[in-house]
Formats: structure tokens, C-alpha cells, sequence
């Protein structure tokens, strides 16, 4: 299998909202596939078209070479899908709730039984098994979520979000298995807005903004977009407040980007020899005091920066924010 997933020219509005723009992406066969954007991007509606939960108001896409809008149950049969929001049942045990879903999948006693002692023992849950999941940890609830996908062992795992809400030791355990169900020769198609995750984990990445991919490629060659740009990474003391300086430090000369990353301000450039002095000198004429400053290589999140001219972590788009681009784009405006 080529390509195990083919978007072509997906859109979805939801009235005159439009969610999704004209996507097209490929995902190859045994690759790790990441949709890398913010909250209320498009991310969760492309992966509900693709895995026929929802129709899409033009364009295709094709699973496992089926055509999800002609053949829905061909295309549920080959994918495991591990959504945002849990499909599990609170009340019911580990066990209880695999042996459901391998009902909805049409296995026999045999085989379920079979399933269910593998993808507890794989994911850990063999002792918990009889517990209501109600009382699982985040991480615990994500891995059974993850595990009931597979328990038909589809060709293609589709992820929503895998690691949202957990915390570093739990996000540590999900990535570790999904790499593992990729060496397998599993097929992983995952949304995220964290951008180290998709750094980490997926071999391409499409960035999709504003319900359009405005990227596609590994994140290496993503990266190349930033050529010719350095970062400049500055720790104030203790007692400032880094997010008033954003709008001061970007409009210094030769400033191209600035935000804020994990508590420092991170500049991007394209001449780090003419803005050093400048930032000093301006946070110093300012009244801060500078802890720190170091360079840095462009990474994803610059490339990112780079590319939508925002960070990821920022708000997605308003509903009148996309009529008014949609109006501008009709020539209506």
C-alpha cells in the first residue's frame, strides 16, 4: 500500500462557516503523518471526513483505497481511531469495554479474548483491568482509549490529539507507543498543536492554519523555511513580565518574529549581528533587566511562526474573522 490515506480538495462548511478549506495531503503506508495546527484549526474536522463520521461538503478522501463518501464500512474495518473526547464507558471495566468494541467489530469469543489479553498486557492495564474506568488516571483512560482502537488490529491508526491534558510521564508512555505501533508497520495519521510532539514523533507533518494546510513536508525540510533566520533567546530576571515586551522588542529594525517560549522571548532574524544591541539596548532603555540571552538555532514552532505569522498557542480564529476572509476571498468585499 502506496499510500494508505488520499486527501484531495476536502472542504467542509458548517453553514456559512467554512472549518476546512480545499486540503489535500497524503499519507504514506507505515508512515507517521502529523497535522500540526491550533485549536479550532481544522484538525479534528479533517480527521472526521476522513474516517466517515462526517460528510464533507466537497472534495474526497480515500482510505486503504476505499472511497470514505462510497464505502464507510470498508474504510471503519481498516481504521482504529482514537478520538479527542473518550468513547469509553466510565461505569464499565477495562475488559468490559474491549470486549464491546470487539463485539462492534464483529469478532468471535475466541479472538476477543485473545485481543483483550494482548492490548492490556501491552498497555499496561492487566492489573486495573476489572476496575470502572471511572477511576483511571488521564494517562491510564488514554492508553485504554488507544488500546480499543486497535483491538481489530486496523491497518491505520488515526489519533486525535493523543497526548492532550496528559501529564509528562503519561504524554511520555503514549508517544513511546505509538513509535512502537509504527515500527510494527502500522500506519499513524495524528492531529496536534503541540509542536515538539510533532517534531518528535511524526516522519511529515502538513500545518494546517485556519482551515488551510499551508505546509507539507518532514519537519527538517519545514524547518529550511526559516534559512537565513536565527533565534535569539532572552530570560529576564524574575519579576518581569515577558509578554510586555513582545510589542516593544518587534519594532526594532531587522526584528522579523517575536513571541514567547516556555517563559522566554524568543526573536527570530535575519541579522542577530544588528539586533542584539538593539534588544539590549531597548530593554535597558525600557527599565528591564536581562538574565540571559543566548542564540539558538530556527526550529519547528519558528518555521511555524514563519509561515502563519502567529503562534500556535494563540486563539484560533472567530467565526467573523472567517466570514470576513472568506467574503475577502470571494472578491464580495
Amino acid at each position: 500500500m502506496e499510500n494508505a490515506v488520499e486527501v484531495k480538495e476536502l472542504t467542509k462548511f458548517y453553514g456559512s462557516l467554512l472549518a476546512v478549506d480545499h486540503v489535500s495531503f497524503e499519507v504514506k503506508g507505515k508512515e507517521i503523518f502529523g497535522l500540526l495546527g491550533p485549536n479550532g484549526a481544522g484538525k479534528t474536522t479533517t480527521i472526521r471526513m476522513i474516517c466517515g463520521m462526517l460528510r464533507p461538503t466537497s472534495g474526497t478522501a480515500v482510505v486503504a483505497g476505499f472511497n470514505v463518501s462510497q464505502k464507510p464500512q470498508e474504510v471503519k474495518r481498516r481504521i482504529g481511531l482514537v478520538p479527542d473526547v473518550s468513547n469509553l464507558f466510565g461505569e464499565l471495566s477495562a475488559r468490559v469495554n474491549l470486549e464491546f468494541m470487539g463485539k462492534l467489530y464483529g469478532l468471535d469469543k475466541k479472538t476477543r479474548r485473545e485481543r483483550i489479553d494482548q492490548v492490556l498486557e501491552l498497555f499496561r492495564l492487566k492489573e486495573r483491568q476489572n476496575d470502572p474506568v471511572k477511576y483511571y488516571s488521564k494517562g491510564m483512560h488514554r492508553r485504554l482509549t488507544i488500546a480499543a482502537a486497535l483491538i481489530h488490529q486496523p491497518e491505520i491508526l488515526v489519533m486525535d490529539e493523543p497526548t492532550s491534558g496528559l501529564d509528562a510521564q503519561a504524554a511520555r508512555l503514549v508517544r513511546e507507543i505509538t513509535i512502537d505501533l509504527n515500527k510494527e508497520g502500522r500506519t499513524i495519521l495524528l492531529t496536534t498543536h503541540q509542536i515538539d510532539e510533532a517534531d518528535r514523533l511524526a516522519q511529515r507533518v502538513g500545518i494546517i492554519d485556519r482551515g488551510r494546510l499551508i505546509a507539507l513536508n518532514t519537519p527538517e525540510q519545514i524547518k529550511i523555511s526559516t534559512e537565513g533566520m536565527r533565534a535569539l533567546e532572552i530570560k529576564l530576571l524574575n519579576g518581569e513580565e515577558p509578554q510586555r515586551w513582545i510589542p516593544i522588542i518587534s519594532g526594532a529594525e531587522g526584528v522579523d518574529n517575536v513571541f514567547l517560549a516556555e517563559g522566554r522571548i524568543r526573536v527570530l532574524s535575519k541579522d542577530l549581528s544588528q539586533i542584539i544591541p538593539a534588544v539590549v539596548n531597548l530593554v535597558d532603555k525600557h527599565g528591564g533587566k536581562i538574565e540571559n540571552i543566548s542564540v539558538a538555532q530556527p526550529t519547528l514552532e519558528d518555521a511555524y511562526i514563519n509561515l502563519t505569522g502567529r503562534s500556535v498557542r494563540e486563539e484560533p480564529m472567530s467565526k467573523e474573522e472567517y466570514l470576513q476572509r472568506r467574503l475577502a476571498r470571494s472578491g464580495l468585499r
